[in-house]
């Protein structure tokens, strides 16, 4: 939910304190102009104004900005999207007006906004738990005239993944699991995750495990998956709606102790010229509606099978009753 190196079609999260820990799920965008787009989808355009939906390059943005896009079409909006490198570069056009609504993640966006008020040293204000992290994320969202909607069950965070085989084999679900083993675990993952609070630092130190080594293959890389596929380490920090685990031979160990930050989905709007109720009743649908599992399949269709992230939304949208024109 990205803050953070860089993961596979990642976010740009910046690295400014504490922010590196959040979801290098939520980093790596391409392009440093803003790319303007047409979204797919139908409804009544123009009879509720036009509205630009801003986001970063990475697959997972591509798709939200779609479905963003196409539902407030289909509420009767016209809808433009602009792809931004980064998200110092769109949070200060959604601040600006420049662009109306951007998919985020709380407590990323939690963090990012917050080393800009109180500095990169501050404390952080995201946690683990998501009700806590959006109302931080509000009290410094509103006064810079940012409205930030509701959060939904789709998370995209750090998490860490092993082979099928080695779960099996040592009956393990649970990071609390694996410490519990004792058994020792090289670690594939970011260059900074011995520095990180919630890389090696928290796996110890929450659970116990025993981290003998890391190599420095990046985050949800594929060299980093190969590395565990191949058992030249033992576990890889990965991303939860990375749609490529199972091609590896990897799963996923529930954290069960909530050493993650709290990354879940939401629109975040400028209030001025997307603050309507009719926005945000179709953006709010949306996000009631999807889960991590649906963000892992959209994932896939477009990495794996290369369709259109237009064409995955639209039928996204479709197959789950959210268009009503």
């Amino acid at each position: 939910m990205t803050a953070h190196p860089t993961p596979h079609r990642r976010r740009a999260k910046l690295a400014v304190g504490t922010v590196t820990a959040l979801a290098l799920s939520l980093a790596a965008c391409a392009g440093d102009d803003l790319e303007e787009q047409g979204a797919g989808g139908g409804g009544d355009e123009d009879s509720g104004g036009s509205l630009t939906i801003g986001g970063a390059g990475f697959t997972e943005a591509t798709i939200m900005t779609q479905l963003y896009a196409q539902i407030l079409q289909d509420a009767g909006y016209s809808t433009t999207i602009e792809t931004v490198e980064g998200r110092e570069l769109y949070e200060p056009e959604l601040e600006s007006g420049g662009i109306d609504i951007v998919p985020e993640y709380a407590a990323t966006l939690a963090e990012f906004l917050n080393a800009q008020v109180n500095g990169p040293d501050a404390e952080p204000v995201a946690t683990s738990d998501v009700d806590e992290t959006v109302a931080a994320l509000r009290e410094l969202a509103e006064p810079r005239g940012l409205t930030v909607l509701d959060a939904g069950e789709a998370v995209d965070q750090n998490a860490f993944a092993v082979t099928e085989e080695f779960a099996a084999e040592h009956d393990l679900t649970t990071l609390s699991d694996l410490g519990a083993s004792g058994l020792p675990v090289r670690l594939a993952a970011g260059e900074d995750c011995p520095e990180r609070p919630f890389c090696e630092p928290g796996l110890e130190d929450t659970y116990g495990i025993d981290i003998t080594g890391v190599d420095p293959l990046g985050v949800a890389t594929v060299q980093s998956k190969q590395a565990v596929q191949n058992g030249d380490a033992d576990m890889a920090l990965v991303v939860t709606t990375d749609a490529t685990l199972e091609d590896f031979g990897l799963v996923l160990l529930e954290d069960d102790k909530n050493l993650q930050l709290a990354d879940n989905l939401l629109p975040v709007l400028n209030t001025e010229s997307a603050g309507d109720e009719e926005i945000a009743a179709a953006l709010d649908r949306l996000t009631a509606e999807l889960t991590t599992e649906d963000l892992i399949e959209l994932n896939r269709q477009v990495d794996a099978e290369r369709r259109k992230p237009e064409d995955v939304a639209r039928d996204y949208l479709e197959e789950h009753g959210l268009l009503r024109n």
